[in-house]
């Protein structure tokens, strides 16, 4: 069961040149992915002065987070293991991928990252609003957090099968762009509805540049409770306890 696999390490592996190491490539990770991903939005905005999303402008949102996020998790795979996603990494954390106390020094840099990209998308655009995500007309937080749920258990379902499965073989190499390719489908799917983000780091940063918090929540309990399913039911049914390995934090 993964709950015997799981780690918590000790507050010194905080500390550790290697831990920081990971920790700074997952702040710039996120910072890429989200100075692209939040852009485009941005520039959207620019470009329609405000305007109503079209479907034009989603398949836009969703191509950008897809391509960014393909590039973020391959920057980084080699020394983070590229999560790029606090849900991601909590995904590991329940699988017994990652320490508890990696896990931490991995979240404050995602959410250190989507902060930095904000402020500097404000600056650099003279000083646009960063849209917090929220719920479209109609959607109740209920509905919202459904989504998420769904969303991101398909986004570490995706990670477990092509980065975590000691049996995955040749097509750990395409981890990166099937982990970008989900989240754009994903936003195809519910971004008209709440956002998609299926990760909180995404939602935080312009939350605390625009300060808006409402439905905030959704954005943190939806993509937890969707990893933390995704993880049991990968780890339990297909890696199982007799062949879970121990896998290096730079392997997911």
């Amino acid at each position: 069961m993964p709950i015997s696999q799981i780690a918590i390490g000790s507050p010194a592996e905080a500390t550790r040149p290697d831990a920081l190491k990971a920790g700074l490539a997952e702040f710039i990770s996120m910072l890429i992915f989200v100075f692209a991903g939040e852009g485009s939005g941005m520039a959207f905005n620019k470009l329609t002065d405000s305007g109503s999303t079209t479907p034009a402008g989603l398949v836009a949102a969703a191509l950008a987070h897809a391509f960014a996020l393909f590039v973020a998790v391959a920057v980084g795979a080699n020394i983070s293991g590229g999560h790029v996603n606090p849900a991601v990494t909590f995904g590991a954390f329940i699988g017994g991928n990652i320490t508890f106390f990696r896990t931490i020094v991995y979240w404050i840099a995602q959410l250190l990252g989507s902060v930095v990209a904000c402020l500097l998308l404000k600056f650099a655009t003279g000083g646009l609003e960063t849209s917090a995500f929220s719920l479209s007309s109609g959607v109740t937080v209920w509905n919202a957090l459904v989504f998420e749920i769904v969303m991101t258990f398909g986004l570490v379902y995706t990670v477990y099968a092509t980065a975590v499965d000691p049996k995955k073989g040749n097509i750990g190499i395409l981890a990166p762009i099937a982990i970008g390719f989900i989240v754009g489908a994903n936003i195809l799917a519910g971004g008209a509805f709440d956002g998609a983000s299926m990760n909180p780091a995404v939602s935080f940063g312009p939350a605390v540049v625009s300060w808006s918090w409402s439905g905030h929540w959704v954005y943190w309990l939806g993509p937890f409770i969707g990893s933390a399913i995704a993880a049991l039911v990968y780890d339990v049914i297909f890696i199982g306890s007799n062949s879970h390995e121990q896998l290096p934090t730079t392997d997911y």
